[in-house]
C-alpha cells in the first residue's frame, strides 16, 4: 500500500464522485475487508456492494490482496491501494486551440514580470503562475500539472541550488534547469529595527511574533532547516503556525503590525517600506522536462528570459542579481 497517491485520471474522479464509493474506500483503507464483511457494515445486499467494489477496482483504488475457500464459496478481501489520496487534476485548452504556459511552484517577482510581459506580447503565449511552494510545485510538475515549476531550494549536504532535488523527484528523466536570478532573503522588520533582531535566533529568544511561510516553500524549508542548525524548537518561536502563502503575504503581515518580522525577499520587504536584514542568497530556477523545454510553445519565453532587456530589468529589484539570469544547465536522464 502506498502512504501516497495521486488521482489523475477522469476515471478515477468518476469512482469518487459517488458518496457511496467514498465511503467504501475509506472503510477499505482502514483494513481489508470481504463483499459481506462491507455488506454487513453498510447494510447493504451483497450485489450493491460489489457493483461499487468493482468499480472502484477498475478504477485502481482498491485492489484484491487474498482470496480465502471457506463453506464452500471463496472469500475475497479487498483494501485500498493507498493511505491517503490527493487530487491532481488540472483542465488546460488543447495545446492546438490555444497557447497558456502553466507555471507552477514558487512566487517570485522577476517570475511575475516574466509572465508579465510575455503574455502582454501578442505574438507570445499567455502564461499563467500558480503559487504553490518550491517542493509542491516539483511535485505537481512531476504529476503533468503544468509546463515548468519554480524553485529555490538549497541541499543541506552539497550546498547546490535546485539540482539535487530536481534529480530525486525526476530519477531517469531528463530536465532543463533555466535560471530567473540570484536573489536575496531577508528578516523583514518594522522600519528602524525597534526589536534589535538580527537574525531568527533572536527572534525566538526575543520571543517577537514572527510571520512563518507555508509548508513546501523554499522559504520554509530553509526557516525549519535553520531552527534545527540552532537546536531551536519551532514551537518556542512565536507564530511558528502563523502561515502565509508568499513573500509579499509575509511583510504585508508585518507592515501591518500583526507580527514583528518574517523571512522574505528583500524586494518584497522594501516594497512595503520595512527595514531588511540580509540573512543568505539563493538560486531561483525554472525546471522543466526537456522535451517541453525544445517545444515551440515554451521557446519564447525561454528567449524573452534570456534577453539583455529583461536581464537589466530583474537587475533593478532589490535584492536581485541578473548575472546568472537566462543559464540553461541540461540534466541528463
Amino acid at each position: 500500500m502506498d502512504d501516497l497517491r495521486h488521482i489523475e485520471g477522469v476515471d478515477q474522479l468518476k469512482a469518487l464522485a459517488n458518496d457511496d464509493r467514498r465511503a467504501i474506500l475509506r472503510v477499505l483503507m482502514a483494513r481489508p475487508a470481504t463483499l459481506t464483511q462491507l455488506g454487513e457494515r453498510f447494510g447493504k445486499h451483497p450485489a450493491w456492494i460489489r457493483h461499487h467494489v468493482l468499480a472502484l477496482e477498475r478504477a485502481g483504488l482498491i485492489a484484491l490482496i487474498a482470496s480465502r475457500p471457506t463453506k464452500g464459496y471463496v472469500e475475497k478481501f479487498y483494501a485500498a491501494t493507498a493511505r491517503a489520496y490527493a487530487v491532481d487534476l488540472m483542465v488546460l485548452p488543447d495545446e492546438d486551440e490555444g497557447d497558456l504556459i502553466v507555471i507552477v511552484g514558487s512566487d517570485d517577482l522577476a517570475l511575475d514580470l516574466l509572465a508579465d510581459e510575455v503574455r502582454a506580447d501578442p505574438h507570445k503565449p499567455d502564461v499563467l503562475t500558480i503559487r504553490l511552494g518550491s517542493l509542491e510545485g516539483l511535485i505537481a510538475l512531476r504529476h503533468g500539472l503544468g509546463h515548468a515549476a519554480g524553485c529555490h531550494l538549497i541541499d543541506a549536504e552539497t550546498g547546490e541550488a535546485n539540482t539535487p532535488y530536481a534529480r530525486r523527484l525526476f530519477p531517469g528523466r531528463a530536465l532543463v534547469l533555466v535560471t530567473l536570478a540570484r536573489r536575496q532573503q531577508c528578516l523583514v522588520v518594522a522600519p528602524g529595527n525597534p526589536l534589535s533582531l538580527g537574525s531568527l535566533a533572536d527572534v525566538v529568544s526575543s520571543g517577537a511574533r514572527f510571520v512563518n511561510r507555508n509548508a513546501g516553500s523554499g522559504t520554509r524549508v530553509w526557516i525549519d532547516r535553520e531552527l534545527a542548525a540552532r537546536s531551536l524548537d519551532p514551537a518556542a518561536l512565536c507564530g511558528y503556525r502563523h502561515e502565509v502563502s508568499g513573500h509579499a503575504d509575509a511583510a504585508r503581515e508585518v507592515a501591518e503590525g500583526r507580527a514583528d518580522a518574517a523571512v522574505a525577499l528583500q524586494a518584497a520587504g522594501r516594497g512595503f517600506g520595512l527595514e531588511t536584514i540580509p540573512l543568505f542568497d539563493e538560486q531561483y530556477d525554472l525546471v522543466m522536462p526537456t522535451e517541453v523545454f525544445e517545444a515551440p510553445l515554451v521557446q519564447p519565453l525561454v528567449e524573452h528570459l534570456s534577453s539583455a532587456r529583461f536581464r537589466r530589468e530583474v537587475g533593478r529589484l532589490a535584492g536581485y542579481d541578473a548575472g546568472p539570469t537566462g543559464v540553461v544547465t541540461a540534466l541528463s536522464a
